[in-house]
């Protein structure tokens, strides 16, 4: 957004017969753009998830990365949210709620779909594991 608004800006002083102050404009939008998609691509590809036999693995972080192991077992409950842009996007983000206060394990921008998919068999797995207590 901030790009497209630069570039704008850009355009606007270019036609004001400023053209070198137009181009450098031009040249800071692109750099700016070119800032946000890599920014935007490195925490896109930080997050990721496996379904283990007894655990689920969930990975994110860019400058530090943190491995969560939630056990089936101590899944108290699973969310599924989309916001408003979520939503308009087809997007969910999964919840897994616990006993410890701490817990802050949540995978988001997943399609509605895998986000219903994936929460439907972490509460199966969870009551599985919990019975066999």
């Amino acid at each position: 957004m901030l790009t497209l608004a630069a570039l704008i800006a850009a355009g606007v002083v270019a036609a004001l017969g400023h053209t070198a102050l137009g181009l450098a404009c031009l040249g800071g939008a692109l750099v700016l753009g070119l800032a946000a998609e890599r920014f935007v691509s490195r925490r896109f590809h930080a997050w990721g998830y496996a379904e283990r036999e007894d655990d689920l693995l969930v990975r994110r972080g860019v400058m530090f990365s943190r491995l969560s192991v939630v056990p089936y077992g101590r899944m108290q409950f699973i969310d599924v949210t989309a916001g408003p842009l979520e939503r308009s996007f087809g997007l969910a983000t999964v919840r897994m709620h616990t006993a410890a206060a701490a817990s802050d394990a949540r995978i988001p921008g997943l399609d509605r779909a895998e986000a219903a998919r994936l929460r439907d068999r972490l509460a199966e797995l969870g009551e599985a594991q919990a019975a066999g207590l």
